[in-house]
């Protein structure tokens, strides 16, 4: 395996440097496990050359005091890579460049291919995470979740659906990915430091262009709060619209979903009892988060509209949601809940996603 020298390294590559063809044979190896394609250079000058552009250099311990003495300015991304015979030379090496840390090998290969993987991927701007959570059991928030990922992903965009409810009916099952192939929570719930987003996203079950995180159906494993985290901070990465259907039982791990978005979606319906449900609701996500709007499905039996019910919980209304006895059976037939161009879901989802597509905190800012 051999990667060519480069005297003039590419803006945004991944640079390996060293000078010692055995540790650029095992580099390679972890690089092509990250799927990055570096240039490599074998001196201190292409190195300093590269040292502002790059988008990640991996510096062999050898060289990175040599490297050192020049000064360059310090910059995030760098990483020392040593043997176990380096010693303290290269952490030495490390400190004087401001490098993210010393990976030594083979021990920290794991942490290394971790970290090349996220420095390749394209940055994501304007990037919206909406969490969707039921005032009341029964409210609609998952098939509005659903419809707002199926949505938005219709429109081009590369959206992702994740069920954070481990003891809901499994989001896969609305939108029609139940025997697709790909990573369930079990595969991922001793998940924790970064992932790269575009690897989860190609990891996962696909319903059409959308990207599904579901239970599955087997038993309902619990996901520590870290691993929910890192996968949410993973899917952001791979947005730009994550969808997270989240539980109205605010456990650790949904308190990290809630945290993470840029807006919680709350889901009621127009009646006394679902507002009472969705106050007590409404208390325990304002613990952690104060983004919070509502979306309304209605109109209740007794007249209650959606204006009302924004009103008595002090929150914008997002959305009117009106009943769509359409929508079960098809869902049952394996359609997903918008298989046509028009429906009350898909009005409601397309009326949500108006009034949020705007920079992240942005829409935190107008809803707060």
């Amino acid at each position: 395996m051999t990667q060519p020298h480069a005297t003039d390294p590419r803006p945004d590559a991944t640079v390996v440097v060293t000078d010692d063809e055995q540790v650029l044979e095992e580099l390679l190896r972890l690089c092509a496990a990250a799927d990055v394609v570096p240039v490599v250079v074998g001196d201190v000058g292409a190195a300093r050359r590269a040292w502002s552009g790059a988008a990640a250099l991996v510096v062999d311990a050898s060289l990175a005091a040599r490297l050192a003495e020049h000064g360059p300015p310090r910059r995030r991304g760098v990483h020392v890579v040593a043997g176990t015979h380096d010693g303290l030379g290269a952490w030495s090496a490390a400190v004087a460049l401001g490098a993210e840390g010393v990976h030594v090998l083979p021990d920290d290969e794991r942490l290394l291919v971790e970290a090349l993987a996220v420095a390749s991927e394209p940055a994501r701007t304007g990037s919206l995470l909406l969490s969707v959570v039921a005032g009341s059991g029964g409210a609609g928030a998952s098939t509005l979740a659903a419809a707002v990922a199926v949505t938005a992903s219709r429109r081009g965009a590369a959206a992702l659906l994740v069920d954070a409810d481990r003891l809901g009916g499994g989001i896969d099952l609305l939108v029609g990915a139940e025997d697709a192939h790909g990573l369930r929570w079990p595969d991922l719930a001793g998940t924790h430091g970064r992932i790269g987003g575009d690897s989860l996203r190609d990891a996962l079950p696909r319903a059409g262009g959308l990207s599904v995180l579901s239970w599955g159906r087997g038993d309902a494993t619990e996901v520590p709060p870290e691993a929910m985290r890192s996968v949410l901070a993973a899917a952001r990465r791979a947005g730009p619209v994550v969808v997270v259907d989240t539980p109205r039982r605010v456990d650790e791990a949904a308190e990290e979903a809630l945290l993470a978005a840029d807006l919680t979606v709350m889901v009621v319906a127009a009646d006394v009892r679902g507002v009472a449900a969705a106050t007590r609701t409404l208390a325990a996500v304002r613990e952690v988060t104060s983004a919070v709007g509502v979306v309304v499905r209605g109109p209740g039996p007794s007249g209650l509209d959606a204006d009302q019910v924004a009103e008595t919980l002090d929150l914008p209304l997002l959305a009117r949601l009106r009943e769509d006895r359409r929508v079960a059976a098809s869902v049952d037939e394996g359609l997903g809940p918008v298989p046509r161009r028009r429906g009350a879901v898909l009005a409601a989802a397309t009326q949500l996603l108006a009034a949020v597509q705007t920079p992240a905190r942005g829409a935190r800012r107008d809803v707060a």
